[in-house]
């Protein structure tokens, strides 16, 4: 693939940057390569393109995003039913002065880390965990923020034998008559319903590089070609990108990452992000409880 091998020789350029003296003319030679082949790389990307970025190891996790994004979080645990599932971190903290509930989907940094949030696949009683601090948000009046990061639900026999279709359908259900605001964030991979669950809200953002869709290019291509090599053309046809979606009405609005997607997270950055939804927050609690439920009812009407 053009983008992961022109990506190695972008390390390697950054990598003998380091070792070079700044005033040097190899110096700026080499920094002159390594812009023009960025631009190169990254000025034209295809949807399979954004699929690797979304997927990409070094991106940037909820976890990381709440931790700069939230301050004060308190994490709360359980669905007082079954167990605890790790792929959900969800809690309460506050986003600027206002005070907020979180529920994000987590992938690991590692791959200790990654088993233990089992690779942010989402079992039932992760989806119960996030309903039920949606409905304590519900009794506290306390908006809503949802963080979307997952290749799908967890699709395992346990899973299914303690009802994970059930969950997500009573999220869907239950999320889109939440008598407070709930603005979700689809961060990188949002597939299946493992996103949906957390996507029914009053306002979709969507990082520049993240994906949304019904289920992975590769399962798309195994359908349609009976073939997964051609999941280059799946992910063009899929429309999965943010810029195809925004187009659709189906996000609201898209979240500018640097060139090769988001690995680390600015004072900058988080500044504006932050901004950005205590503006919308604010807007949205001016609502009546009425309209906020019409508006949210009007929006999946017309994206169904």
């Amino acid at each position: 693939m053009i983008l992961e091998e022109n990506e190695r020789k972008i390390e390697e350029l950054e990598s003998k940057l380091i070792s070079l003296d700044p005033t040097s003319n190899e110096f700026k030679d080499v920094s002159l390569s390594l812009h023009k082949l960025k631009e190169e790389t990254y000025s034209n990307l295809t949807a399979w393109d954004r699929v690797t970025i979304a997927r990409s190891a070094k991106r940037i996790k909820a976890k990381a995003l709440i931790d700069k994004l939230i301050t004060d979080f308190y994490e709360l645990h359980g669905d007082q039913y079954y167990a605890d599932d790790q792929s959900i971190i969800a809690g309460i903290g506050y986003l600027g002065d206002i005070p907020v509930t979180v529920i994000g989907q987590a992938k690991g940094t590692n791959l200790n880390e990654s088993i233990k949030r089992n690779f942010g696949m989402t079992s039932p009683e992760g989806f119960r965990k996030a309903l039920r601090l949606a409905h304590q948000a519900e009794k506290f009046n306390r908006p809503i923020i949802t963080i979307v990061d997952t290749s799908g639900a967890y699709p395992g026999r346990g899973a299914e034998e303690r009802g994970q279709a059930r969950a997500i359908a009573r999220n869907l259900m239950e999320f889109s008559t939440l008598k407070v605001p709930v603005i979700a964030i689809v961060l990188s991979e949002g597939g299946s319903g493992g996103a949906l669950a957390l996507t029914v809200s009053d306002y979709i953002y969507m990082f520049e590089n993240a994906v949304y869709s019904v289920l992975s290019p590769e399962g798309f291509a195994s359908i349609l070609f009976k073939d997964t090599i051609k999941v280059e053309d799946a992910a063009q046809m899929m429309k999965m990108t943010s810029h195809d979606l925004y187009e659709y009405g189906i996000v609201d609005e898209i979240i500018k990452e640097p060139a090769g997607g988001i690995r680390f997270i600015s004072d900058e950055f988080i500044k504006e992000l932050k901004s950005k939804l205590i503006a919308k927050i604010n807007e949205l609690q001016k609502m009546k409880k009425e309209e906020l439920l019409e508006n949210r009812y009007q929006k999946y009407r017309k994206i169904s």
